[in-house]
């Protein structure tokens, strides 16, 4: 059974950000995700988890420096202890918040990074940032995610392609080392969703939805969101879908797909 979880830095707006818990809940999920939960305290949060009956499902690790453009640490060479730091902070909130993956966002290339040396800087750095990141995951019994993230959205993202993320879980030889699989991102960079899903999905950690091009509500647009869903069913998927798409008008209203699909409550 696809289990649905509310991604709240998108969905929910109409609600200050501490609200959209139980906004989501009284929606029918039961499992919600965001961006970062770091601008409060991780007992704050655990208490609303509580109350809703909600289960945090995945965020992700500090960013850098969000506001002036950064976009994750993992992958940029000098920034090594910062990212060290990073994972040691995202893993006290998972266990506050029982959370049993993170996500790593890997970081833009500098305008200067096209040559082949500087791209390979980058990749050794984002391989042993892995690897030391999923160990001290281990630890504690969580996962770390990678997410290939289109280069329309995110111009200079350093992983975009599905066969990228493989190569570099393969590299790091992490067991707890997964993909984070965004079906949106796929449609942009790849295509051919299907036949990523069943080739991809020993790796798979977690799955995500929007509707291509334009990000809003997965009934809306050129993928056809049944057929994945019972593509995931056919795998035996057990994991969660979290929804990070943006609404085009109200979110609840926006919600008549899921309530169609029989995935959540009329």
């Amino acid at each position: 059974m696809i289990r649905l979880a509310a991604n709240l830095s998108m969905l929910f707006n109409e609600h200050d950000f501490l609200d959209r818990f139980a906004a989501a809940s009284q929606a029918g999920f039961r499992g919600v995700e965001y961006l970062f939960p770091y601008a409060y305290a991780p007992d704050t949060l655990g208490e609303l988890l509580a109350e809703t009956g909600l289960e945090q499902v995945l965020f992700n690790l500090p960013p850098g420096d969000w506001e002036a453009g950064e976009r994750g640490l993992a992958s940029l060479p000098g920034r090594e202890a910062e990212f060290r730091d990073s994972v040691a902070e995202a893993l006290r909130y998972a266990q506050v918040l029982d959370c049993p993956r993170v996500h790593a966002m890997a970081g833009l290339l500098p305008a200067d990074a096209d040559q082949h040396e500087a791209r390979a800087a980058h990749h050794a750095t984002y391989i042993e940032n892995l690897r030391f990141a999923a160990r001290e995951a281990a630890k504690v019994g969580r996962e770390v995610l990678i997410e290939p993230i289109n280069t329309r959205d995110m111009p200079g993202f350093f992983l975009s392609r599905q066969a990228q993320a493989m190569a570099v879980l393969e590299e790091v030889g992490e067991p707890n080392l997964r993909l984070q699989f965004d079906l949106y991102h796929c449609q942009i960079m790849d295509g051919d969703l299907i036949r990523h899903l069943e080739q991809q999905f020993a790796a798979i950690g977690h799955v995500q939805i929007a509707g291509v091009p334009e990000r809003h509500e997965p009934d809306v647009g050129e993928v056809h969101y049944p057929a994945l869903f019972e593509c995931l069913e056919a795998l035996s998927y057990e994991g969660w879908v979290g929804c990070e798409y943006r609404p085009a008008a109200d979110t609840r209203q926006g919600l008549g797909w899921g309530r169609d699909l029989g995935l959540l409550p009329g």
